[in-house]
């Protein structure tokens, strides 16, 4: 199978296009290198998928309409997943341009591009930010999310909106992907983890928002890669609905909705507390109010995942932040 994946030096992206490589599948990949983050850490996940001869590497900004449909001519996707994105809530604070650019025509680009090659599936990176206000939990997919808190959740739920809107028009199938906390080896340097051991290796203290009084769906990034490539080869058929009623499945489309999450909320104390553990070390804790456009607690449904794919995630902190601190530790002393 041909495979194009936007964002492919990216955390997630990464991981992703490193598993279908090994998979055997072709790999076209495409990241446009934004200084949001260290670039050498882009840099080096890119270098590893550059050594395996199926990858081809493609460095634009998907705002260059152009760039991008010449890549993906040359690539000749079967599908396309799309996990490009300016990242981040807070950030989102501080440049909201760049959320437009990335998230909106940087979305709209990769849908012409999709409708234009016409390929067999689109998955598209969502986020768990865009359940915004609800307080309900879990959040399911048929939850209402017209409340965001953020920009960032914003134009996120703008890209599902102009996603189902091809997909209608188009027949395109498509799929997007609720993304729960994704962390793990190779993570985001603005991510609570990397930030958090890398204060602490370093003697620094780390900024606890909200008191600490929050809780996430801590999401391993390997599980959430399974998840992905299980959903690859169910894309959605209008009017096949999987597992009755939990089905997000359009009533007018091709197009579903799905969480990818673990499904179990961790206090944050206790992810800090699991982190200590690791480096064998005590966090200095600033204590710190909760950030604008943050939510107290996420928690994902995941029987619409499970359902489709016969798989939910299944590996909990215990496991997850050893393994990421023992790849933090070899990073660094590498570089």
């Amino acid at each position: 199978m041909r495979v194009l994946v936007t964002g492919s030096a990216g955390f997630i992206g990464f991981h992703l296009a490193r598993r279908l490589l090994a998979d055997g599948h072709a790999v076209a990949g495409v990241d446009g290198f934004t200084p949001y983050y260290d670039v050498a850490l882009k840099a080096a996940r890119h270098a590893i998928l550059e050594t395996h001869p199926a990858f081809t590497p493609h460095v634009l900004m998907l705002e260059d309409s152009r760039a991008l449909a010449r890549a993906t001519a040359a690539a000749g996707p079967e599908v396309i997943v799309h996990l490009a994105a300016q990242a981040g809530v807070r950030y989102s604070l501080e440049n909201p341009r760049a959320y437009i650019d990335a998230n909106l025509v940087g979305t709209f680009n990769v849908l012409e591009v999709a409708r234009a090659a016409g390929v067999g599936h689109l998955l598209v990176a969502s986020t768990s930010s865009v359940y915004g206000a609800n307080r309900a939990t879990p959040f399911r997919e048929a939850d209402t999310t017209d409340h965001p808190l953020s920009l960032y959740a914003a134009t996120k739920k703008a890209g599902e909106a102009m996603s189902h809107a091809y997909s209608h028009l188009w027949g395109l199938p498509t799929t997007m992907l609720r993304f729960f906390t994704v962390y793990g080896p190779w993570g985001r340097p603005d991510m609570a983890l990397f930030r958090f051991v890398d204060a602490m290796l370093n003697d620094r203290s780390i900024d606890v928002y909200n008191g600490g009084a929050m809780e996430r769906d801590f999401t391993y990034v390997d599980d959430v890669v399974e998840g992905v490539v299980r959903l690859v080869v169910a894309p959605p058929k209008a009017g096949t609905r999987v597992g009755g009623a939990i089905d997000s499945l359009s009533p007018s489309a091709p197009w579903r909705t799905v969480n990818v999450g673990r499904g179990h909320p961790e206090p944050l104390a206790r992810f800090i507390a699991e982190i200590e553990r690791s480096l064998g070390l005590r966090a200095r804790r600033n204590l710190v109010a909760m950030q604008a456009g943050d939510a107290p607690r996420t928690f994902a449904d995941v029987s619409l995942l499970k359902a489709l794919t016969g798989y939910a995630p299944l590996t909990g902190i215990g496991a997850g932040v050893p393994a990421f601190c023992r790849w933090y530790k070899e990073y660094a002393a590498a570089g």
